[in-house]
């Protein structure tokens, strides 16, 4: 039976490696994702479809993490470094400005799989950034 420490791992190293579908394997097919500033989503397709809008407009990695468990939840902070490639609903314009942000996720697990996923960066922040680019 993994760890939370274990799930939140495999799901970061995957995010790193641009993997989804290692992303996904971690996730339950209920998943619950609770969204910085946003909606919750449930449901695997649901996270999927996240992913593939965030990866089309981000490109990011995840450095400096460190992991914590407490039983079956976990935590993730890391520094979020990224390339902002296309203009995303509301937000800024895009034009490849970079960012590199304190971000954290919170998690719920089964034993076998995350059933929760509550991220939280400060958008201010990231508008920042972006904006001084500009």
């Amino acid at each position: 039976m993994p760890t939370p420490a274990q799930l939140i791992q495999a799901y970061v190293d995957a995010f790193n490696q641009d993997d989804l579908e290692g992303q996904l394997a971690v996730l339950s097919n209920d998943i619950v994702h609770d969204i910085n500033e946003s909606e919750t989503q449930v449901g695997i397709d649901t996270y999927r479809a996240f992913k593939l809008h965030m990866d089309s407009h981000y490109r990011e990695r995840l450095n400096d993490v460190v992991v914590f468990e407490n039983g079956h939840r976990g935590a993730v902070e890391f520094i979020v470094d990224g390339t902002y490639i296309q203009k995303d609903g509301d937000l800024p314009d895009a034009n490849d400005q970079t960012y590199s942000i304190r971000a954290a996720f919170f998690v719920d697990t089964d034993g076998q799989k995350i059933t929760r996923i509550t991220s939280y960066y400060n958008l201010k922040k990231w508008c920042e950034a972006i904006e001084n680019q500009g």
